[in-house]
């Protein structure tokens, strides 16, 4: 068992040095216009550390959230390879995992939930005449 306790905290340490370098990379050397203002959320690295998701957070003040998820996931992997180059050469490592880019949608549902759970304490506390 202690020989794979090693392992995870590896997988957790190079998972974490990748949401930050990318973050960085996305906040100031991307220029693509398709991506819009966001960050990384987290990165969940594969078993065996040959592939990677890594979960994008759009901000929610843009208007249509659905396109501007859609066109910043679209401009990410379209800076796939340059992401991947400049992950090498910083992390200083062999291999860089195959990334995937996806949407994080967990903050907008959380705060859906917690807007109808709000709903439903205002409504059960409202006095009955």
């Amino acid at each position: 068992m202690p020989e794979h306790r090693g392992r995870k905290h590896h997988q957790d340490r190079v998972a974490e040095t990748l949401r930050e370098e990318i973050s960085a990379m996305i906040e100031g050397e991307l220029t693509d216009p398709r991506i819009a203002f966001c960050y990384v959320s987290e990165v969940v690295l594969n078993s065996g550390g040959k592939s990677a998701r890594v979960y994008v957070a759009v901000n929610g003040a843009v208007a249509d959230i659905t396109k501007a998820e859609a066109d910043t996931v679209a401009g990410l992997e379209a800076a796939k390879g340059y992401i991947r180059y400049e992950l090498k050469e910083r992390m200083g490592v062999r291999h860089v995992p195959d990334l995937s880019f996806i949407a994080d949608r967990s903050g907008r549902f959380q705060a859906r939930i917690e807007e109808l759970m709000e709903r439903s304490r205002k409504r059960h506390k409202a006095p009955v005449e």
